[in-house]
């Protein structure tokens, strides 16, 4: 089976991961935190946003099914990728908006999307959404894996904005 892995992070890993997770071509998501600068960080450490990680999500995907600038392009309509380490009622650096790219045609393709973007106008502001090689990817807690599969109508900052379609 063909595979490809994304990192993304995009504010509350519970709502990116409920909404990733149902596309087409995703084969298995995972929620955890990347970017920081301690080793095995818990939920405990990254809430304090202290850790400089992000909470994240790691996406396997299908390129076949579904290419990377499509995932992307669905990755920007379901946060708000103008504000600074905010989403929703979310606010602190562990939910700021990155792509953690793992090569350099996943780095090309961002930058692209988010250029994109920027000239659409359809974005209430510039985009701030970080391009960073990916650093080593930590697993959350079991209870945060697909949190709201286990907690229907649990917290979401999370829904498909249509109009922000490229």
């Amino acid at each position: 089976m063909t595979s490809e892995t994304a990192i993304l992070a995009g504010g509350c890993f519970w709502g990116m991961e409920e909404l990733i997770r149902n596309l087409p071509g995703v084969q298995a998501t995972r929620v955890g935190y990347s970017g920081g600068v301690i080793d095995d960080p818990t939920y405990e450490d990254v809430k304090t946003g202290t850790t400089n990680h992000a909470e994240a999500i790691e996406v396997t995907f299908n390129p076949t099914q579904l290419s990377y600038q499509k995932l992307l392009e669905f990755f920007f309509q379901i946060h708000d990728p103008s504000t600074r380490n905010r989403q929703g009622n979310d606010r602190g650096s562990q939910y700021r908006s990155v792509i953690f790219y793992l090569n350099d045609a996943q780095q090309q393709v961002a930058q692209e999307i988010i250029t994109r973007i920027n000239h659409s106008g359809k974005w209430p502001a510039s985009i701030v959404t970080e391009v960073v090689p990916a650093r080593t990817f930590y697993t959350a807690e079991d209870y945060h894996q697909k949190y709201l599969q286990h907690h229907v109508g649990g917290y979401t900052c999370h829904f498909i904005r249509p109009h922000w379609t490229l």
